[in-house]
């Protein structure tokens, strides 16, 4: 006799062909997406899709038919933590990258295939297009990945290897001489900027935000506590930095110490509160402007291509000469540990000083 079923049913329909049914423990029923050519692949089918159950990783067939472009919106909508610079990024990525080849496509139509022609098409059709690509790719498969866990999909379609991975050309670093020429090209009131991005490896947001109670003169002391963030509208917002590491106190070099005493003297007022580098009429920096004033001291004295974030590269690749622990390096320039479950250690206050003295001494040897 044969044994009874008790998952699905099958039956056998006027073409030959056979079909196969189930219900989900909601009581709903489903059907087969195509037909079996006999009762056995109908049997083995109904079987995997009672195993998916059991182990938890059945997916609803009604599910997944949400637009990508609805669901990845969705998605940015309701990401916490996230700081605005970051959602006009992600932004920027989904409308001019992503959903105009995959907006249109539901969850589930969005297969390995799809996403090795859109990549590729990224890779191939877009200035720097494997920096790009890198960054749309992770946050398309972080986004993809999230729908699996909901259970819209089975599995992240995202499968091409090392494609998240950033391959950026190495960025130029500044010579002593330079660092000084450029300080002495652009506007007075900017010098000190200028040294400070490439002595103390602020970022301009970092730069952009300080205050007077920011620097401790007496002690050779900076406090990074404050970062400045230009959305994509033009509107400015002073928030905390990025991430926790990105809040820091660290020895600046002695060098730095006369030009800021200057640069407070003339251009900051008395309050504590009083930012450090702001525009002539009063204003808060803005990358617009000051790549303006930037291009023409760049080109006067080079070296060509050179961003003022690469002054920051300069002074890492500075502070690495003196022999600074990574931990050290960590501290200094705000870097976040690369396992995020981990608190990076805190680089001693001797340390710290010592750090700060070797590069006096590096500063000192290489000042025209």
């Amino acid at each position: 006799m044969a044994r009874r079923r008790t998952f699905g049913s099958i039956r056998k329909l006027p073409s030959g062909q056979y079909q196969a049914r189930y219900t989900d423990e909601t009581g709903r029923r489903f059907t087969a997406p195509g037909t079996f050519p006999t009762k056995s692949d109908a049997s083995h089918w109904l079987a995997d899709v009672e195993t998916s159950m059991a182990g938890g990783t059945w997916v609803d067939p009604e599910a997944g038919r949400i637009p990508c472009s609805e669901y990845s919106r969705s998605w940015l909508e309701h990401r916490p933590g996230l700081r605005p610079r970051t959602v006009d990024l992600y932004e920027g990525q989904l409308e001019r990258h992503i959903l105009p080849e995959l907006g249109q496509r539901t969850l589930r139509e969005i297969t390995p295939a799809a996403v090795r022609a859109w990549y590729g098409d990224l890779v191939r059709n877009t200035p720097d297009g494997s920096l790009i690509a890198a960054k749309c790719y992770r946050l398309l498969r972080a986004i993809l990945e999230t729908a699996r866990v909901d259970g819209l999909i089975g599995r992240n379609p995202c499968l091409i290897e090392g494609a998240g991975a950033e391959r950026s050309p190495e960025r130029p670093v500044a010579t002593l001489a330079q660092v000084w020429a450029l300080a002495d090209a652009v506007p007075h009131r900017y010098r000190a900027l200028v040294l400070t991005a490439a002595f103390a490896g602020l970022r301009f947001g970092e730069l952009a935000a300080l205050t007077r109670s920011s620097v401790d003169l007496d002690a050779g002391l900076i406090t990074i506590a404050e970062s400045l963030v230009q959305h994509d509208d033009g509107t400015l917002r002073i928030g905390p930095p990025k991430s926790e590491a990105g809040r820091r106190m660290f020895t600046i070099p002695w060098a730095l110490v006369p030009e800021l005493q200057k640069h407070l003297d003339t251009y900051v007022g008395p309050e504590a509160d009083a930012r450090l580098f702001i525009g002539p009429k009063g204003g808060l920096l803005r990358r617009s402007n000051w790549h303006t004033l930037w291009d023409r001291a760049r080109k006067e004295v080079g070296p060509p291509g050179f961003h003022l974030h690469d002054l920051r590269h300069t002074c890492n690749t500075l502070t690495a000469a003196t022999g600074a622990s990574t931990s050290e390096l960590m501290h200094r320039m705000g870097h976040a540990s690369p396992r995020a479950a981990l608190r990076y250690q805190h680089a001693t206050r001797e340390r710290d000083v010592a750090i700060a003295q070797a590069l006096d001494e590096i500063i000192e040897k290489g000042t025209p």
